[in-house]
């Protein structure tokens, strides 16, 4: 039960080529890499709102 092997993702990529079309799924790809910008945006300042309750100078990254 490890991981999957290379045929197996090679299927799994069919048929997302086939639910979303070769031409959606730039689209797609191009959104989901905004959702993980955009929770990695909140992540850092939920982390520098915390520092800021306890006192601790903001982190400049």
């Amino acid at each position: 039960m490890g991981s999957f092997s290379v045929m197996h993702w090679v299927v799994v990529l069919l048929i997302v080529l086939l639910l979303f079309g070769a031409g959606k799924l730039p689209n797609v790809m191009g959104d989901l890499a905004k959702g993980v910008k955009a929770f990695k945006s909140g992540m850092k300042d939920e982390e520098n709102a915390e520092a800021a309750k306890q006192g601790e100078p903001k982190s400049l990254t």
